[in-house]
């Protein structure tokens, strides 16, 4: 057989040429696929208008409720806040109602991405509001986290975290103070939006009973006191009487098995004194008495002084003071203040014969 090269050679090249041009055509293949792949990604998250491709951009929204609070049928304010802000945007403040969320009202964002919205809530209970945003060509639909609202007859108090009310306080907060404390039976007299003395008196009380330090000043331990509504609990159970609690240094007056007021008081301080040559200890005694004798007017004696005393037992009575501190600290009388005293008196509450209860 005679061998050709040149044959060979040209064989070889017709191969490798149409090899070559497969390579290619697969290749283009593959571009093509591919771009077919992107477009249809791309046209996943685009919507066609009038023949343009419009973009819609996520939508956040969070809402808010001017007080965390409100009686019934008062009207609540409400921000809802839109982010991308944009103007003009439906926001619709919706209750959870049976099962569902249904509209209550409609307002429009500003500038500033912000709606102001208002309802009032006729049944006392907690309220599960949100805030739903309509989409628009350029922006799509959202709903925010749950706000909560409380409708309540008797409003908690909220003067924030960073907030203290103390003696020479006044305003509207010291006023909310004074007819909370005095709702519950804290006397502290008629609220005038003053923090004086009474007050402070009253904010002691409380904070015994709630087994918080008495400072004397409101801060959220004590608010929080208030809003669970905290009060002791005399041992008399019928009848009218005035129980003297020593381990709390309270005075409680029961009127009909029911507790009706609380005050502070100051009873005996433990402490040694000596009186007419005699060492004597300060304290009150305990047991069941009752008022047997009245001055109306100030006693005086090697021990100091007591105004309008209603005495229950030999030379121990409950009398009005200039000081009265969370702590006990008289020789053993039941100290209360000069405004208390003749409020008592006033109000004839510790009669002849009135049960006195010290324990």
């Amino acid at each position: 057989m005679i061998r050709n090269p040149a044959g060979r050679s040209a064989k070889r090249a017709r191969v490798l040429a149409r090899s070559v041009l497969t390579g290619l055509l697969a290749g283009a293949g593959v571009a093509a696929a591919a771009g077919l792949a992107t477009a249809g990604t791309a046209a996943a998250a685009t919507s066609h208008s009038g023949g343009a491709v419009v973009v819609r951009q996520p939508t956040h929204v969070t809402l808010a409720a001017a007080v965390p609070a409100v009686k019934p049928g008062v009207v609540t304010q409400f921000v809802a806040t839109v982010a991308p802000a944009s103007a003009n945007r439906a926001v619709t403040l919706k209750e959870f109602v049976g099962g569902r969320f249904l509209g209550l009202t409609v307002a429009m964002t500003d500038a500033t991405g912000v709606a102001h919205l208002s309802a009032a809530f006729p049944t006392q209970g907690n309220v599960a509001l949100r805030a739903f945003v309509a989409p628009t060509s350029g922006y799509k639909a959202a709903i925010s986290p749950r706000a909560l609202l409380k409708v309540a007859t008797v409003l908690p108090l909220d003067f924030g975290a960073l907030t203290r009310l103390s003696l020479g306080n006044t305003g509207n907060d010291v006023l909310l103070l004074q007819q909370r404390l005095s709702a519950l039976g804290y006397w502290l007299g008629t609220p005038n939006g003053v923090f004086g003395d009474t007050t402070q008196q009253a904010v002691y009380a409380l904070q015994k009973v709630a087994g918080l330090t008495p400072t004397g000043i409101v801060g959220p331990l004590a608010e929080d006191a208030i809003n669970r509504g905290v009060l002791p609990h005399p041992r008399t159970t019928s009848g009218n009487a005035i129980d003297v609690d020593l381990t709390h240094d309270l005075v409680m007056f029961v009127q009909n098995g029911k507790l009706a007021y609380v005050l502070n008081t100051s009873t005996g301080g433990g402490y040694t004194y000596v009186q007419s040559g005699v060492t004597n200890v300060a304290t009150t005694p305990t047991g069941v008495f009752a008022i047997n004798r009245v001055v109306d007017g100030m006693v005086v004696d090697s021990l100091g002084s007591l105004w309008r005393p209603r005495f229950f037992y030999e030379g121990f009575a409950i009398h009005g003071d200039s000081y009265v501190p969370s702590v006990p600290v008289s020789h053993g009388c039941v100290r209360v203040s000069n405004e208390a005293i003749d409020w008592i008196w006033a109000n004839n509450l510790a009669p002849y014969g009135d049960t006195v209860w010290v324990y």
